[in-house]
């Protein structure tokens, strides 16, 4: 554990991906095997659930503290995270445990079946032998709620760095099913059981925002155009007449999409399609937030499928019958999944539509009338480029509409954690409702860190209530919200919810008197 919070240390104590890297590499070559696994896994999402109530871990720490509940909540609310908290108020520890990461992880999966008592006198043993960091981590593993600032890419380098590995084999290695209990570290890196089941998913070939003029690109007649679609993408894996739908975030979907899932197992074949995956009603391209309503639920019912039907739009084929086919130009990849498609007709898969074109200006308008068929925008693909893991500047380019923008003031602050827990960070928006304010939209990203110290000094002079973490403040900060879509939401006081909000600037020139009309805004709902 030392070892390990050592790192965690390392990563939280910069920006600069490199010196990242150099920790992650520093932290493998002095790690057992059986740690470099846990170590993989932790920061590729593959967290334990929570087997002990953080509950139960507060009133815990109070016993041993003494604290009074009221200086508690005062400490919670500055710090802005409990494992935090917990670890800053209990005392120093009176002796020393030294266990490995695996082993800690061991015993911690452990408790899943435990009893109160058992797992009260575990936990407080452990916080007797651990530092400041080993307890934060220890806490954050405990509760289930293990996170660090660490991109997938900065991960995958140090991996690559340390073992000399090839990226999209790394990346492809590391995703899908497996467990950390099940699988060595050679075994992992290596790729010696890249398919260890047929559920094996792919790294899906990103693109990077358009940074060129389209003259730029050269002729148009190499490149492939298609609208960019807001739903979910996805690849949907056909392999020994076993189906599985796997989001671009690594979870598995499939008992999302049961329609997907029986026209998938109705087909010949195998394969893996890389799609988009929405919500399509007569036709027409719902809004995010129709198929919002079908996600991360456990029982999809008839009545959800009728009244919110999804579909697939296929954009590539990168395996067919046990071929990679990642190496092939995705002109030849179109044209078998065109052949795989046509030749099969399912009723709920089609393949997104190439858009036509002959000089680069005809896209200029195609791409601001986008918006209307519920499209983000344009994605541009050169017609002999490979599907690479990740992305690669140059092959793919997306060219996003322009975003919705709204003004909207300040009505409640919390602070951030990590770095950015002695400030003000995470902001709620609120936007005219007749005579009153409602809430429209969170945002935690957009501001200088020099704007986010002059908000934080406001927000400490001008909190008019608290409640735990989350001060409210006086009415008077307006800020411009930028966003990618907006739709109707019974989830929101206000009727509506914003997709991607984030703040743009801060408009210190004008008053609230002066920000939008929620009645004005819901106009924006295509």
């Amino acid at each position: 554990m030392k070892h390990f919070a050592d790192l965690i240390n390392a990563l939280e104590s910069t920006n600069k991906t490199n010196a990242k890297i150099d920790a992650i590499v520093d932290y493998l070559e002095r790690a057992p095997d059986e740690d470099k696994v846990w170590f993989i896994a932790l920061f590729t999402g593959k967290r334990p659930k929570r087997n002990v109530n953080t509950n139960l871990m507060k009133d815990w720490a109070l016993e041993i503290t003494q604290l009074p509940f009221w200086l508690f909540q005062e400490s919670y609310s500055s710090v802005g995270d409990l494992g935090e908290t917990l670890s800053l108020i209990l005392p120093p520890p009176s002796e020393k445990i030294e266990l490995s990461l695996s082993q800690w992880m061991t015993d911690i999966l452990n408790l899943k079946d435990k009893a109160e008592a058992e797992k009260k006198e575990f936990v407080l043993q452990s916080w007797n032998g651990l530092d400041y960091t080993e307890r934060l981590i220890f806490n954050k593993l405990l509760g289930g709620s293990f996170r660090i600032g660490v991109s997938y890419k900065t991960l995958i380098n140090g991996l690559t760095k340390y073992s000399g590995q090839e990226t999209n084999i790394l990346m492809h290695s590391i995703m899908g099913k497996w467990q950390p209990d099940e699988i060595s570290f050679e075994e992992l890196i290596s790729a010696e059981k890249i398919n260890p089941d047929n559920s094996k998913p792919y790294p899906f070939c990103l693109a990077y925002a358009l940074e060129k003029e389209l003259p730029e690109l050269g002729n148009p007649d190499e490149w492939l155009i298609e609208y960019k679609w807001d739903g979910i993408r996805g690849q949907i894996i056909r392999r020994n007449d076993e189906v599985f739908i796997w989001s671009r975030g690594e979870e598995m979907i499939t008992e999302q999409f049961p329609e997907i899932a029986e026209t998938i197992q109705a087909m010949k074949g195998n394969f893996v399609i890389d799609g988009e995956i929405l919500a399509v009603k007569e036709g027409n391209v719902l809004n995010f937030n129709e198929l919002q309503k079908r996600l991360n639920r456990k029982n999809i019912t008839k009545k959800m499928m009728t009244d919110i039907p999804i579909e697939v739009f296929a954009y590539d084929l990168i395996e067919l019958e046990g071929n990679d086919l990642r190496e092939k130009p995705v002109s030849a990849r179109r044209a078998m999944l065109e052949e795989l498609l046509l030749d099969q007709q399912p009723p709920n898969i089609s393949i997104s539509k190439a858009i036509d074109f002959e000089k680069w200006e005809q896209l200029d308008l195609i791409r601001e009338n986008s918006r209307e068929l519920n499209s983000e925008g344009l994605m541009l693909k050169q017609k002999n480029s490979l599907y690479h893991s990740g992305r690669k500047k140059g092959d793919w380019w997306k060219w996003k509409v322009n975003p919705l923008t709204i003004e909207a003031v300040l009505i409640y602050a919390q602070k951030g954690s990590g770095r950015r827990s002695a400030y003000y960070t995470d902001y709620t928006f609120a936007v005219k409702n007749g005579d009153s304010l409602v809430t429209i939209a969170k945002a935690y990203s957009g501001l200088t860190d020099k704007e986010i110290m002059e908000v934080s000094r406001f927000v400490t002079k001008n909190a008019i209530e608290k409640f735990g973490p989350v001060r409210t403040v006086k009415a008077e900060l307006v800020f411009e919200i930028a966003f990618e879509g907006i739709g109707f939401s019974n989830r929101h006081k206000s009727g509506v919810a914003l997709r991607f909000p984030r703040i743009v600037r801060w408009r210190k020139d004008k008053t609230v008197d002066e920000i939008d009309e929620l009645e004005e805004i819901k106009k924006l709902i295509q």
